[in-house]
């Protein structure tokens, strides 16, 4: 046992078994790391399935890049009410079998309606996992270390995106500079090299799959479900026997007199929830039209006109992924200590800074190593804040009866905006010019610094139930 400090504002105090609570919340987070795996991969592969499928418009290279987003909001949507019904534990175990079978069906899909509809089913289990692992981590960490914990999830997905990046380095290491696209299209590289990209997916699904089965359930789904004898026994072995007791009594406070069996959508509506659904929701938009999704999936176009050449693009796609990693492990140090809030304003200001410098590069015809340091200093300030910590809020503001539901619909708004965003970028690239598109995202940034400043309060080392009270009553 190591004892935990009481550093924050929950009343709650224990002997935590930290070493139970990190095993758990690092298998759980194996959802966060086939989530950022799945999702970056296709940057890598698009070069060579664009040519092998023949991809010629915008508007297929567009779908090709977005169309596992309309997956991924099916997920997010089946996420509330399943988890609900089921548990979270089971869907992510619905989760991890997805990625499996969907890695392979699209390493072997043989024409472009194939390849897109398993790109869609994957991007149903990026839904699931998106919305499940932070919740799941949030309902079972102790307050005083829940961001971080539920941060760790943010890290996983910036693992999974590092190793998808440098496998897919990896595998086109070798491509010849100067190559046609037919000899592309034609070579190892573009009739088998990006389907390994897709297919290697399916190692860490199966670690997923396989250690899922290891873990308990979510104690607050099962007091909610009326298992609170369940309940205090995992509780027991996260913190012992008075914290369980503790806990178990706090969590059935904030579900006493409420029909929590049975939750509507429509219960998001009440007066009482509004404030809290729309914060939600808001800063999951937000962290998708602060734009920097789209250096991880057009970053041969991002990179090409700086003036890079696709064997070096791939290079800096993993430098990219490198600087992720790094700033995210920041995040970790700070969440629990700096606060949500800090780390939100800074990273809005940060990001609206460099997204009008580069507008301004692209607008002069400046390229090559400035432009690389924009676009990892980018990465670098969404990795310690926009990233891992509306992550940590989305995934403790919300009520224990609803949070399932209510989950759901951030989670779902988040990829919509994605989808928005990804789909548009080809088109506005064209229509306003690199520079004129930097721009316009730097606005957002600007906007978004508001609206975390005006409606987004401290969270940190409060307990999800003190926090709901705060939010709420």
């Amino acid at each position: 046992m190591i004892t935990a400090t009481q550093t924050g504002h929950s009343a709650l105090k224990a002997n935590y078994n930290l070493g139970y609570v990190w095993l758990i919340s690092v298998v759980a987070a194996m959802g966060g790391l086939l989530f950022g795996w799945d999702w970056v991969v296709i940057g890598g592969a698009k070069p060579f399935f664009q040519r092998y499928f023949e991809l010629t418009s915008e508007a297929q290279i567009g779908w090709a890049n977005s169309c596992a987003l309309i997956g991924c909001l099916l997920g997010a949507l089946a996420a509330g009410g399943l988890s609900d019904k089921f548990g979270r534990k089971k869907l992510l175990i619905a989760a991890a079998l997805i990625f499996t079978v969907t890695s392979i069906g699209n390493a072997l899909a043989n024409n472009f309606d194939v390849f897109i509809a398993w790109r869609i089913f994957g991007g149903v289990a990026i839904g699931l996992a998106s919305s499940l692992s932070p919740m799941y981590i949030a309902e079972i960490a102790p307050a005083q270390i829940r961001g971080t914990l539920v941060a760790i999830n943010q890290l996983t997905v910036v693992i999974g995106i590092l190793l998808a990046q440098y496998i897919n380095w990896y595998l086109v290491r070798d491509l010849p500079v100067g190559m046609t696209d037919d000899a592309i299209r034609n070579s190892w590289f573009g009739q088998q090299g990006w389907r390994w990209m897709f297919g290697l997916t399916a190692a860490p699904a199966v670690l997923f799959f396989i250690g899922m089965f290891l873990v308990p359930e979510s104690p607050r789904w099962l007091a909610k479900n009326g298992k609170a004898t369940l309940a205090q026994n995992i509780l027991k072995k996260i913190g012992g026997e008075n914290y369980a007791r503790a806990a178990t009594k706090e969590i059935q406070s904030t579900l006493a007199s409420e029909e929590i069996q049975r939750v509507r959508f429509a219960d998001l509506l009440e007066p009482k929830m509004r404030r809290v659904i729309v914060l939600g929701v808001g800063l999951a938009v937000f962290q998708q039209w602060c734009g920097i999704n789209v250096i991880f999936n057009y970053a041969e176009e991002i990179f090409h006109a700086a003036g890079y050449d696709i064997s070096t693009v791939l290079k800096n796609i993993a430098w990219t992924g490198s600087v992720n990693l790094a700033f995210t492990l920041v995040a970790l140090g700070v969440v629990d200590r700096g606060g949500r809030r800090p780390l939100m304003l800074f990273g809005s200001a940060a990001l609206a800074i460099i997204y009008f410098a580069m507008g301004y590069c692209y607008h002069e015809s400046v390229k090559g190593l400035p432009m690389l340091l924009l676009v990892l200093a980018a990465i670098a300030c969404y990795a310690m804040s926009l990233a891992p910590v509306t992550w940590v809020v989305i995934s403790e503001i919300f009520p224990n009866r609803i949070r399932g539901a209510a989950m759901a619909v951030a989670v779902s708004a988040l990829w919509i905006a994605c989808f928005l965003l990804t789909y548009t970028f080809p088109i506005m690239n064209a229509k306003l010019g690199s520079a004129g598109t930097f721009w316009l995202y730097g606005a957002i940034c600007v906007l978004g610094f508001i609206f975390v400043f005006f409606k987004l309060p401290e969270t940190k080392g409060k307990s999800l139930e003190q926090i709901e009270k705060e939010l709420v009553d």
